[in-house]
């Protein structure tokens, strides 16, 4: 399967060649044996080939801009001094630049450095906590469940796949409250009550109520993610099942050695989107925690909080602690932003191959 560049350089390369032979053409004479079509043709392309770059930037420009000016207008207000959210000669860059408002609002948010006496009202890292183990939970499997529904035929196999698609039809708001109700008042299997201390177990508040449906393809997004490996496991050759069949591995044992190696960019590529996914969470994580910390509920009760410890409860627009609010954004979306920076070679990678260009 040839890459995006790859395809990109080969289409280059083919209009180079028709470039030169429509060149050699004319300038040994052979135009006049151009057909009326192919004039025709050739006129077009190069009208074609003259508008489409000033459009394609147009494009970009917009995209870009739509993208960007959210971010630059985070990093302008989030370095200035709560002062000059007032001054009308400030547009972009501050008369000076503070890091008050990233401290205070990291105090707020309980963001941290490693504190060894109490490693878990890390805001950050409880979040990671939260994260990871969810997302490697769930990459295995929705990888799993994927491999069962690319390889294997079974009875109701159309049936169960249409599941999976009402997983990422079906909005989180309609299975939240059968699911809060499952987990305040836990039984083992749905059928058997565990009681502690004469009180029905209760997960409300724990991370196993994110554990959980990942450890059963059930999490966040976990539709989309079954969705893709089916594709990517559906695009590779039956040949390499049949050797290792030949060989004695199992189905298992073809899964581990076989199709994993062979699976990388893809088991990469929803694990980035599983982090994002959880990391950006607030509306599962408001439904089931009300004393876990994670970043997403930190920055969603962040506008509370700063009016409450910075302004004694006081009636207060959004501007004047607006610095806070993106000094608090900023700090959400940087771990997040680092990821990216770092692997983002890999998962530009992983999403040309993992199915969601195709099957």
């Amino acid at each position: 399967m040839a890459t995006k560049k790859e395809e990109k350089e080969f289409e280059k390369e083919r209009k180079a060649n028709a470039k030169a032979r429509i060149a050699r053409m004319k300038a040994e004479g052979l135009e006049k044996y151009f057909t009326p079509e192919q004039i025709r043709y050739n006129r077009n392309r190069r009208i074609v080939g003259a508008i489409w770059p000033v459009f394609r930037f147009l494009i970009l420009f917009g995209l870009g801009f739509v993208i960007m000016y959210p971010l630059m207008f985070m990093l302008s207000t989030a370095f200035r001094p709560n002062e000059q959210m007032s001054d009308p000669s400030i547009v972009w860059l501050p008369k000076s630049f503070t890091l008050d408002n990233l401290k205070d609002s990291a105090n707020i948010m309980k963001v941290s450095f490693w504190d060894p006496a109490h490693p878990l009202q890390n805001t950050v890292l409880n979040t990671i906590v939260l994260n990871v183990v969810a997302s490697v939970l769930q990459v295995i499997t929705c990888s799993v469940t994927g491999y069962g529904f690319a390889r294997f035929k079974f009875k109701g196999k159309n049936a169960f796949f249409a599941l999976v698609l009402l997983m990422i039809i079906i909005p989180p708001q309609i299975t939240t409250i059968p699911m809060f109700l499952q987990y305040r008042y836990f039984k083992l299997f749905g059928i058997i009550p565990i009681n502690i201390g004469g009180e029905q177990l209760s997960l409300i508040n724990s991370g196993w109520t994110m554990y959980l449906p990942a450890l059963f393809a059930n999490g966040i997004k976990a539709g989309l993610f079954i969705y893709i490996f089916r594709q990517f496991f559906r695009g590779l050759p039956k040949e390499l099942e049949d050797a290792a069949y030949l060989d004695g591995c199992g189905p298992f044992e073809t899964y581990i050695k076989i199709m994993v190696p062979n699976a990388k960019t893809s088991f990469l590529t929803v694990f980035l989107f599983s982090i994002v996914w959880y990391w950006n969470d607030f509306y599962v994580s408001s439904s089931f925690f009300s004393e876990n910390r994670t970043m997403a509920l930190m920055l969603k009760n962040l506008d509370a909080a700063l009016t409450a410890q910075l302004f004694n409860n006081q009636a207060i627009g959004a501007r004047p602690i607006i610095v806070w609010l993106e000094s608090g954004c900023l700090l959400a979306i940087l771990p997040i932003l680092i990821m990216y920076i770092f692997l983002q070679k890999y998962f530009v990678e992983g999403v040309e191959r993992s199915g969601l260009t195709g099957m």
